[in-house]
């Protein structure tokens, strides 16, 4: 008697390609100085604070692609890539100008943080040794939406074409290669949905 093959899985579709970075993407509403400022509040106003640096050097590094003609722009340029690697290097923070970002996001504490998501939203917390990205090198566009108020704890590896919905929480430690839904609050290895958050 023949077994009968378990169905294949099908093979889900190449992600969307990723932002070009060949525009300014900072917020709209707001001007870079006024960005700047708020961003040091959302770091208690902290100058030391390596996730406001890390975040400054992402605003600028946007800011320079509104600098026109692209002459004009490569002083500009030669700062930001220089300053980028400090923040890696003195930081320990990884986060390049071409990862669209909301208004409001802390990065809190520092060390071993890559954060290569699609998009990230606003009032977003992300903490120490969080990985954000790619889950498999085939697809280097996979990359994941952190929509706004998502919460990532301590640890959390967070990667592959998936949307971490509004308000959702992450575990510290947590790995997560599946959609979030909008106020779950998940942990685990993999991350599974532990409860989900009361609305309002």
């Amino acid at each position: 008697m023949s077994e009968t093959a378990p169905p294949a899985q099908a093979a889900r579709p190449p992600a969307p390609p990723l932002p070009m970075g060949d525009v300014n993407a900072n917020p709209r509403d707001i001007g870079f100085w006024a960005l700047i400022a708020e961003d040091l509040r959302t770091h208690d106003s902290d100058w030391l604070a390596q996730g406001f640096w890390a975040l400054f050097w992402h605003r600028f590094g946007n800011w320079r692609m509104g600098v026109r003609p692209k002459l004009l722009r490569a002083p500009f340029t030669v700062i930001y890539r220089i300053m980028f690697k400090m923040c890696e290097w003195v930081c320990g923070i990884k986060l390049s100008y071409n990862v669209p970002v909301g208004r409001r996001l802390r990065i809190d504490h520092f060390g071993g943080i890559i954060i290569g998501a699609r998009s990230i939203g606003s009032d977003v917390i992300i903490r120490q040794n969080t990985t954000i990205g790619i889950a498999d090198p085939s697809d280097r566009n996979a990359k994941p939406v952190i929509c706004d108020g998502v919460q990532i704890g301590a640890g959390a590896v967070v990667v592959g074409d998936i949307t971490i919905g509004e308000g959702a929480v992450i575990g510290a430690n947590a790995v997560v290669t599946k959609d979030v839904p909008a106020g779950a609050v998940v942990g685990g290895i993999p991350a599974r949905i532990i409860r989900m958050k009361a609305a309002g």
